[in-house]
């Protein structure tokens, strides 16, 4: 459970705090792999809560996850194709949908120890 979270603040502090900077010809591959990252963020966050969560499968769909984004990126480049709006739609509805799972088992919990 704490291996998403752990990986979302080392990422931000890493990004706040480092003065790396990258050729605008990269963005939308970074912004893709940022996409991956939160998908796999939120995933992991709510199968901690879900009492599911496995690093392995975490780990491995992140890396997955990721590669397939990147990959679908560059044949779109150089297709002259943009295949990133497809991976940006799939990921932002899984990143929504698990956001909202997140929030209805924690507000689930916060009624329940309310109501005691």
């Amino acid at each position: 459970m704490m291996l998403p979270i752990i990986g979302l603040v080392a990422g931000i502090i890493i990004a706040l705090f480092t003065p790396l900077r990258f050729p605008i010809d990269y963005s939308q591959y970074i912004a893709i792999g940022i996409l991956a990252a939160l998908d796999c963020v939120f995933g992991g966050i709510r199968a901690g809560l879900q009492g599911t969560f496995d690093s392995t499968v975490f780990i491995s769909g992140f890396l997955l996850n990721t590669a397939l984004a990147t990959a679908l990126t560059m044949v779109g480049d150089k297709l002259g194709v943009d295949l990133v709006l497809g991976a940006t739609v799939a990921f932002s509805i899984r990143i929504f949908t698990n956001v909202g799972i997140i929030r209805r088992h924690i507000l689930d919990k916060w009624f329940k120890k309310s109501l005691k």
